[in-house]
This record gives structure tokens, C-alpha cells and sequence, in this order.
């Protein structure tokens, strides 16, 4: 396991849930864990939503002060700058949506370099628009890291359609996952999975990582 783990992609490919249950996996296994939102562009699902999660298994939430706020601000937590002044602390990062979310990571780039102890990870999910097929993905891919500068070791398979998604929608993108994992040289390092489908594809695809979804709350609303 790498101390800074980022999970990055194409908006809505669901990194923010998975960055959630891969601190949360990290806590239970002992490991001193931060969870750090750098993630500028405001999609609809935002890691703030599982802070109170998060804080129960003991990982330390870092965002910034107007996520989940009804103040549309591109504002980056200062508490980010630890990451690399605290080597004793593992840290996962949820990195923004495309190129543009991408960009605020460049500032740490340097130095996660410099230590090179870090996995950053393409969420790569077949069926949402724009990386249905390896084209696409390759072009999302070429963006984020023209963005951040900071190259991909590894791909997370999170192929789905929602809460319709059943095993076979998960094995039937598998192939999908496998030609783009071929393309970019990289490995398939889990393919995620709902927590209730999982005893359906044991043994029939590898590396499965079962993840609880995220619950969203509405912030800033007025009735």
C-alpha cells in the first residue's frame, strides 16, 4: 500500500465514492489515514457528504470550507500542503473531474514525485458518456495529466449504471476495462462493485472491491 493514494477521472465516473470506501478500508486496517477533497469543480456528489463516516473510523476529513455550501468558490483547503509534511500519515486523495479538477493537484505534484510513494488511479467507469470506448478514455486520461503532470500507475474499474447496474453489467463492461487497461500499459488494480452484487461475481472477475454507496445531502437549499 502507497502512502498517497489519488483517485482521479471523467466527471460522474463515481472516484469520490470509491475514495471514501478506500479510506475507510485503510482505517480498518490500522492504517493512519487522511482524506483529503481537493476536488475544485462542485459536482453533485462531494466527499463532505461522508465526513461524518469518515470521522468514525478515525480518518481525518480535509475539504475546503465552502464544499457542500451553496458559495460556488474554487477554493483549495491550506491543509493540503501537509500531505507531503506528514510522512508518518497515509493520505487518500479525491481529485476534481477532468482536466479542470485536475489542475489544483499540480501544486503537489513536485513533491509526490520527489517521494515517489504514491498510486494515482484512472476511475474508469464504460458507461458514461465521453469513455464508452478506449478512444475516449485514452483522451480523458492525456487531459488529467496534461493537467497535473502527475502519470497514472493503475486503473480502477467502476463500470456501472446506477443503482440499475447487476452482475451483468459488470461483467459485460469487464472487456471494456481490459482493452483500455491495455491501451494505457497499466493494471486493472480492483474492480468495484455494490456491496450486495458481490457474491455474484466471485470468481468470476478479479480483484473485486465491494463498495458501500455514498448517501447525498442537499446543502444551501431553501424551501
Amino acid at each position: 500500500m502507497k502512502r498517497v493514494i489519488l483517485f482521479a477521472g471523467h466527471y460522474g465516473s463515481g472516484k469520490t465514492n470509491i475514495a471514501v470506501n478506500y479510506a475507510v478500508n485503510m482505517a480498518k486496517q490500522g492504517v493512519d489515514t487522511a482524506f483529503l477533497d481537493i476536488d475544485i469543480v462542485n459536482p453533485y456528489y462531494r466527499a463532505k457528504d461522508s465526513e461524518e463516516l469518515l470521522n468514525t473510523y478515525g480518518v481525518e476529513f480535509i475539504s475546503s470550507e465552502y464544499a457542500n455550501s451553496n458559495v460556488d468558490v474554487p477554493a483549495l483547503p491550506n491543509e493540503m500542503y501537509a500531505v507531503m509534511d506528514r510522512p508518518q500519515k497515509s493520505y487518500v486523495l479525491d481529485v476534481g473531474g477532468d482536466d479542470r479538477g485536475a489542475l489544483a493537484l499540480g501544486r503537489l505534484t513536485p513533491g509526490i514525485l520527489e517521494e515517489n510513494n504514491y498510486e494515482m488511479l484512472l476511475v474508469y467507469n464504460a458507461c458514461r458518456p465521453l469513455t464508452g470506448d478506449v478512444e475516449g478514455a485514452l483522451e480523458v486520461a492525456a487531459e488529467i495529466y496534461a493537467a497535473c503532470r502527475l502519470p497514472f500507475t493503475g486503473i480502477v474499474n467502476n463500470s456501472n449504471i446506477g443503482k440499475e447496474t447487476t452482475a451483468q453489467t459488470v461483467i459485460a463492461n469487464y472487456e471494456k476495462a481490459k482493452a483500455v487497461a491495455a491501451a494505457l500499459n497499466l493494471p486493472i488494480v480492483m474492480n468495484t462493485v455494490r456491496v450486495d452484487l458481490l457474491p455474484q461475481l466471485e470468481g468470476k472477475i478479479p480483484n473485486l472491491f465491494p463498495l458501500t454507496l455514498q448517501n447525498k445531502r442537499l446543502y444551501g437549499t431553501q424551501s
